[in-house]
């Protein structure tokens, strides 16, 4: 290669370097340039939004001013009213203190004034009395004598006779006032009254069933009455028989015991021997427990444990025909009504009266009166000496000394004499209705069969389709021959056949 080249070769690589270099300068020059301008764009945003934001901090400063202001002057618009509250409170309070002055001052006056009045008064009362001493030349203690003598006198027979007057009220008016708390007491406790006697009446299934009762030989009822103590009476009275004994212990384990051998059906003396003495510890525990509700139900607590086994033994005695665990709670409700009504103490009179008569509890094992052998069993567990006195004394002997004791005798004597005390059995004269009953719906053609009047009279319906007018007549006479045949039955029995025949339609 010759200069030449080499020199042009130079000269277009150093035009070119020079070119090059101008067109980058030119670029940097042009991104410098664009740069300035982005930076001043953006220093003008950022002074834009720094002046909005010193703005909006501008106005919220305004805001919470002005929100301060407000409330500022509403809290002196509050205070100002309270301000001037309390200051006519504070002159009404003046005005009323002035108003109480003047009053007090108006009665200072007063009482000066009715003092010196009074003075006067007495000055003049003085005077006067001087005076009439003057003239009746005696004083006022001899005048006031004589005239109290004088007065005395004149009024001595009226006084007597007033004073007999008063006394004669007075005596009718405790009597009426003792019947008045009297009947309030049995009307604050009306129970029912039922009566019991020494048998029981135990229903039979069916009249076989005597049979299996007497065994072969008589061996189970002769077994039966050995252990239990208790007299079998097997009678021509159908569905039924009798046990009989002055026991009632011993009369209810027997009843219970001759219940469960018919419920059972086996009957022979080493069955009734078993049952027996089951039955007789069920019982042992029933006595407890009719004695703890006994006490329970009266309101009488902190018994002895032996002696509430006594009091529940009353429920198996009788007495004049009354149960006398009712008899007792009875006695107990109406001794505390009474003692309420009179002011004397209730849980006295209560206690005393539900163990009045304790003592019949073991009477017909310790020799005496029930009311002597009840009062040695009260001293026995320890009760109240007012208890015990009036246990030994409901009957009168001895006489009552405390109101208790009178209550608890008065509250027996009302028991006593209530209607139903002393009435038949019960139960008897129940089943003696209901056999008359029976008897009567046996008969064909019968409807209805009510026994009424007591058992004297009873009524019959008859199905009328069934029975005509001849049939009723010659019923009636079936039925009288049947009664009079197979009942017991004091005096007579009324027998009122009835037939009645209706007819119904309906208009459409």
């Amino acid at each position: 290669m010759d200069t030449l080249t080499i020199l042009l070769v130079i000269v277009g690589l150093s035009a070119g370097g020079a070119v090059g270099y101008v067109y980058r300068k030119k670029l940097v020059e042009e991104k410098n340039k664009d740069l300035a301008e982005k930076s001043a764009q953006m220093l003008k945003n950022a002074q834009n939004k720094a002046s909005e934001v010193l703005l909006d901090a501008k106005n919220n400063a305004f805001k919470i001013q002005d929100e301060a202001k407000k409330e500022e002057r509403r809290k002196r618009e509050q205070l100002q009213k309270i301000e001037e509250r309390l200051v006519q409170k504070e002159q009404t309070l003046e005005k009323k203190s002035e108003d109480a002055d003047k009053l007090k001052e108006e009665l200072e006056n007063k009482v000066t004034s009715v003092k010196r009045l009074r003075e006067e008064v007495q000055k003049i009362q003085e005077m006067q009395e001087a005076e009439l001493e003057k003239v009746a030349q005696m004083s006022k203690e001899d005048a006031k004598e004589i005239l109290l003598k004088k007065v005395e006198e004149d009024t001595r027979e009226i006084l007597v006779e007033q004073i007999r007057k008063t006394e004669k009220d007075v005596k009718e008016q405790a009597e009426q006032k003792a019947r008045y708390i009297i009947a309030e007491a049995i009307q604050k406790y009306a129970a029912d009254t039922t009566v019991e006697s020494t048998a029981t009446i135990v229903s039979l299934p069916s009249d076989d069933m005597k049979g299996r009762i007497i065994g072969r030989e008589g061996r189970n009822i002769n077994t039966f009455e050995e252990i239990t103590g208790i007299d079998v009476i097997v009678d021509d009275t159908p569905g039924s028989i009798v046990i009989a004994g002055f026991d009632l212990v011993r009369r209810y384990i027997a009843k219970v015991t001759l219940e469960r051998l018919i419920e059972d059906g086996r009957i022979h003396p080493a069955r009734i021997e078993e049952l027996y003495n089951k039955v007789k510890e069920e019982v042992a525990a029933l006595i407890k427990e009719l004695g703890e509700k006994a006490a329970f139900d009266t309101g009488v607590a902190g018994l002895h444990p032996n002696l509430i086994k006594l009091l529940g033994r009353l429920k198996f005695r009788v007495s004049y025909g009354q149960n006398a665990l009712k008899h007792s709670m009875e006695v107990a409700y109406l001794a505390a009504n009474l003692a309420s009504e009179l002011g004397a103490d209730v849980n006295i009179a209560k206690r005393a009266g539900l163990l009045h008569d304790i003592g019949k509890a073991v009477d017909h094992e310790i020799q005496g009166h029930h009311a002597t052998i009840g009062r040695d069993i009260a001293k026995k567990f320890g009760l109240d000496e007012r208890v015990v006195h009036a246990i030994e004394a409901h009957h009168g002997d001895p006489e009552p000394r405390t109101i208790e004791a009178m209550i608890v005798s008065a509250a027996n004597a009302i028991a006593n004499a209530r209607p139903g005390a002393d009435k038949d059995n019960l139960d008897n004269y129940i089943k003696r209705l209901e056999e008359l009953e029976n008897v009567c719906k046996s008969f064909e053609g019968v409807e209805k069969a009510y026994a009424i009047q007591a058992g004297t009279e009873v009524r019959i319906f008859l199905n009328p389709a069934k029975v005509d007018d001849l049939g009723a007549v010659k019923l009636s006479h079936d039925i009288t021959r049947k009664i009079e045949h197979d009942l017991q039955y004091p005096g007579q029995i009324k027998v009122n056949v009835m037939r009645e025949t209706r007819a119904e339609e309906f208009a459409k």
